[in-house]
């Protein structure tokens, strides 16, 4: 088995994941919170196991840690199991957003015949809009339990992150490490437009938290999250290799336990340094555990995760991903030349104001709202000149039709959920329909 014990050897990790253009891929993930339907509480561990055996009969198949299911898989799909029961469709990498939205909705017709079932409602939302902290139940998930003790030494929201947050992350591929710097600087700099563009997180504890997306705002709380200064500085995989080698490790999986890799960064693991576990190198398995704890808005491993969206209703869905691949895959060049100039000061500072401020927030003297009209203009042309239709001949620009009605009423999720909210604070409007 390879051990890790050089920069170079992750330098090359990375560059392995390069791929051809023709052969690149999406893959979505997305969270939903569970309800009890007679109650408004959270679902429990048991009734996870029950959700679970009943999804088998869609031919999933068990994850298993130490006897406790905690997960299912299916082909190239994964459903996981959050912290706080919180569950996750981890996709199949598609090849376009006609396969990955019609993945999404097959996932919601068999997740809404189980639920239905056993009496669970599902709340499409960036935070849990109902309950306390101290009301959410755990599972048996090994590492959770090291995280829950640890997360909150470094960020005073971490737990709020673990338990209450869901969104919507996206994978996308790159084809050299030139293509990568490029992607990687449009990413980080189009954050705060993505936090106001998806803010679906208004309601807290059954109140109006002030904030459009207070799941944005606990993330930016959370210890290893953030955008950090590092990643403005054309980024290339060595200074990505160095900033993943200096990170803190969050755990180590040895043998069947996980051991909390808190007094240690990854260059203690590569050197040896760890006594815990007989000081032996970490794995390709180890490095790739590692890189997916680091909870930056955006991060690298064989591909780059975008993360600074909310998770949205099964209307908006597919939305996100469509935006970002019209951006990314359709349109990078055009992209790149819009945001090559903003200056990165700026850029996190709209970062830090867009949770509160959503679209009245200012970047480079425009509000986000602007530049939300700007890129969605840019993505659409990307997804027109990927022309990549489905049987009814429609594009991909389909799927942008929601983000556009966002842009032209000026009204997000988050708007929409104060205002049906607070017209008689009816909890029932926060369930997905």
């Amino acid at each position: 088995m390879l051990m890790i014990n050089s920069k170079e050897q992750i330098i090359e990790y990375f560059k392995s994941g390069a791929k051809e253009i023709k052969n690149f891929k999406i893959g979505i993930e997305h969270e939903k919170f569970l309800f009890n339907n007679h109650d408004n509480k959270r679902i429990n561990y048991s009734k996870i196991k029950e959700m679970f055996a009943a999804l088998l009969e869609f031919g999933w198949n068990p994850i298993l840690e130490k006897n406790n299911i905690i997960g299912l898989n299916k082909g190239g799909k994964n459903i996981t199991l959050e912290p706080g029961n919180q569950i996750e469709l981890s996709g199949e990498k598609l090849n376009h957003i006609h396969e990955a939205c019609a993945e999404s909705q097959d996932y919601l017709f068999e997740l809404r015949q189980v639920t239905q079932k056993l009496d669970i409602k599902i709340v499409s939302a960036g935070f849990d809009p109902i309950s306390k902290l101290d009301e959410i139940p755990n599972n048996p998930k090994q590492r959770y339990e090291l995280m829950t003790k640890d997360m909150p030494l470094g960020g005073e929201l971490s737990l709020d992150m673990m338990y209450r947050t869901c969104g919507t992350q996206l994978n996308i591929d790159y084809n050299s490490e030139e293509d990568f710097i490029k992607k990687f600087k449009v990413v980080n700099a189009i954050v705060p437009i993505s936090i106001a563009l998806f803010a679906n997180s208004a309601i807290v504890e059954k109140k109006q938290s002030n904030f459009l997306s207070y799941r944005s705002k606990v993330w930016q709380s959370t210890s290893r999250g953030g955008l950090p200064k590092v990643f403005f500085e054309d980024l290339n995989f060595e200074k990505y290799a160095e900033f993943a080698i200096n990170f803190p490790i969050l755990f180590i999986q040895h043998e069947d336990k996980y051991i909390s890799g808190r007094k240690y960064t990854f260059k203690d693991f590569m050197e040896g340094k760890i006594d815990e576990i007989g000081n032996r190198l970490p794995t390709e398995n180890d490095l790739t555990t590692h890189l997916s704890t680091i909870f930056t808005e955006n991060r690298l491993k064989k591909y780059i995760e975008l993360r600074s969206m909310d998770t949205c209703g099964w209307d908006c869905l597919c939305s996100g991903p469509a935006f970002n691949i019209g951006l990314l895959y359709g349109n990078l060049d055009e992209v790149y030349d819009l945001i090559s100039n903003w200056n990165e000061d700026k850029i996190i500072n709209a970062y830090l104001e867009a949770p509160k401020k959503g679209f009245n927030t200012q970047l480079m003297g425009k509000d986000l709202l602007y530049w939300a009209g700007t890129l969605l203009d840019l993505s659409k042309k990307g997804l027109e000149h990927r022309d990549i239709v489905n049987k009814n001949d429609k594009n991909e620009t389909l799927f942008l039709d929601h983000l556009q009605k966002v842009i032209d009423n000026k009204t997000t999720n988050a708007d929409h959920m104060i205002s049906k909210f607070s017209k008689n604070e009816d909890l029932s409007e926060l369930y997905d329909k």
